[in-house]
C-alpha cells in the first residue's frame, strides 16, 4: 500500500517552499505541550530521526501503543523528554493521544 504524501511534500510539489517537514510546530506552542501519558515535555524529532522511523514504517515494523500498524510516513513527530515515546504530527497538528504514540 503506497504511503500518503505529507503536507510538506504536497506543498513542495505545488511550489510552496515555505512549509518544512521538520520544525512545523510553533515554539511557544511546543513549550506548553506535554506527553499525555507522563506529562513530560516534548521536542520535535530531528530530520535524521524521522528518516530512520520512516524507513522502519516502510518496512512494516512499527506499531502504535494501541497495537495498530503505522502505515503513513511521519511528516513530523514530537518526542518525549525521556525519548521512550513519540507522537505523530499530521497535517501540522500534533496527535497527542496515548494510543497514537509509538514506543521508541
Amino acid at each position: 500500500m503506497p504511503m500518503r504524501a505529507s503536507t510538506a511534500e504536497r506543498c513542495l510539489r505545488w511550489g510552496n517552499t515555505s512549509v518544512k517537514p521538520v520544525g512545523v510546530i510553533d515554539k511557544e506552542l511546543l513549550e506548553v505541550l506535554a506527553c499525555p501519558e507522563s506529562h513530560q515535555s516534548l521536542r520535535e524529532a530531528s530530520a535524521s530521526e524521522l528518516a530512520a522511523w520512516n524507513a522502519k514504517i516502510a518496512a512494516g515494523g512499527v506499531k502504535n501503543l494501541a497495537g495498530k500498524p503505522v502505515t503513513e510516513k511521519l511528516e513530523g513527530a514530537l518526542v518525549r523528554e525521556d525519548s521512550k515515546r513519540c507522537y505523530p504530527i499530521k497535517d501540522g497538528i500534533p496527535v497527542l493521544l496515548v494510543d497514537e504514540g509509538v514506543a521508541l
